[in-house]
């Protein structure tokens, strides 16, 4: 009886056993050839919830307190979903894909004011861009893998901001034609990114020694245009954009770039961290 016993035991362990070594593999190579990788953590976090009841796991996952030990963060939210089209269970699909899509547009800008009085055509804009590109890349997955959706895998926030920052600046676009985005020598900045921009220091602040403050920055950081992020880097290190003084490596020299780019690179740089960091706050 011992025996039998031992077995089904044996039977129980190598199933969860099965059942934790399945998390698929990314395919996504980045532009040095190399996959896309889950954080080590991420991974460990996805097998353990693999085996859970179904229900318990839909629990987890509406706990919206990024702080609550049981948080089930987004990339992990977003695998399942990916997973579920080999289950044919349309059900669980929903019960998921809803969850997710309420986290996108708690992190996308409202349309109206903080007053509730009056609304912006670019926020809602940017909000409805964003939101239907994303539901685009899920449904397309749900046909045939989709390897953009990796990069939401791994670092789900940093790929929501680089959604929004494309939708921003088309937003900005269409509504002010006449006074496009210039990002040229000579380019000035428009009123709206100035507004945004203003004297905002992320880096500043009793905020900063927030761990998920620093996550949510370092999102959307990763988030910016490549030379933005060379110059906010730069600045985090404490290097100044230009000097009189010859012998000072400044942020100029080093990417070969007149003043006023810079400045003008930096303030579209912090406009953009402002609306990630701002909306973060909302969720």
């Amino acid at each position: 009886m011992k025996q039998v016993g031992g077995s089904a035991d044996a039977g129980k362990r190598a199933d969860s056993h099965a059942r934790v070594a399945i998390v698929t593999p990314l395919r996504k190579r980045s532009l040095t050839g190399e996959l896309y990788s889950r954080d080590a953590g991420m991974e460990r976090l996805i097998a353990e919830l693999t085996i859970l009841p179904r229900d318990e796991l839909i629990g987890r996952a509406a706990i919206t307190k990024r702080s609550d030990p049981n948080f089930v963060p987004s990339e992990c939210l977003l695998h399942f979903i990916r997973a579920s089209r080999h289950d044919n269970n349309e059900a669980w699909f929903e019960r998921l894909y809803r969850i997710l899509m309420q986290r996108v547009l708690r992190s996308l800008p409202n349309s109206e004011s903080s007053d509730g009085k009056t609304e912006s055509l670019t926020r809602g804009l940017v909000r409805d861009k964003v939101f239907s590109r994303f539901v685009e890349l899920l449904s397309a997955d749900r046909a045939s893998y989709v390897d953009k959706l990796d990069y939401f895998e791994v670092r789900f926030d940093g790929a929501v901001a680089s959604l929004r920052r494309d939708a921003q600046e088309q937003a900005w676009r269409e509504e002010n034609r006449s006074r496009p985005l210039e990002y040229d020598e000579s380019g000035e900045l428009s009123a709206e990114v100035e507004a945004a921009a203003g004297v905002h220091d992320p880096f500043a602040g009793s905020h900063f020694d927030d761990p998920s403050y620093r996550l949510r920055l370092d999102a959307a950081i990763d988030a910016l245009p490549p030379e933005q992020i060379r110059i906010i880097h730069m600045l985090k290190e404490g290097f100044p954009i230009d000097s009189k003084e010859p012998n000072v490596m400044t942020i100029a020299k080093a990417l070969g770039r007149s003043e006023k780019t810079i400045r003008t690179y930096r303030d579209k740089a912090i406009a953009t961290l402002r609306l990630a960091l701002a909306d973060g706050e909302q969720q």
